[in-house]
């Protein structure tokens, strides 16, 4: 390995070699002092911490899933149900509490005047959690549907 010299004037080009010994001792002083520390990281301080009472986490609502096939009939939770027998659940649904979610899933076909009035009678019964479900871009049949 080659060091230039301050009056060297047969070489005037830059040194090309990198010096990495100060690299080095930077690298064993941090290995050094790791190692001291190291065992002090093991050691636990022991406290007395005090006790508190809280009130428990609020339950999750539970989620009502209600779907609309092309032809408009309704299902609920995946049974079929009358429009009739829907407007009694929907009440009894939005008198629960906590209030459940309901979720709603169209067929991409279904008229929109179906999913209206559905959405009317749960707000008429008093619910005031709605989602639509859908399937995500490019995702195309959902499992349930393709088997």
């Amino acid at each position: 390995m080659s060091f230039g010299g301050f009056n060297d004037n047969q070489n005037s080009a830059p040194m090309a070699d990198i010096n990495v010994t100060p690299m080095v001792d930077v690298m064993l002083v941090l290995l050094v002092i790791f190692i001291i520390t190291a065992p002090m990281f093991t050691h636990a301080l022991k406290l007395d911490l005090p006790t508190a009472q809280s009130n428990p986490a609020p339950e999750k609502p539970e989620t009502i899933t209600l779907g609309i096939d092309a032809a408009g009939k309704l299902y609920w939770n995946d049974q079929p149900v009358s429009e009739a027998d829907m407007d009694a659940r929907l009440a009894t649904a939005a008198a629960r509490k906590p209030q459940p979610e309901l979720q709603l899933r169209a067929d991409k076909s279904t008229r929109y005047e179906m999913i209206a009035e559905v959405m009317s009678a749960a707000q008429g019964a008093g619910l005031t959690k709605l989602g639509f479900v859908t399937d995500p871009k490019g995702g195309g049949k959902s499992n349930r549907q393709a088997n």
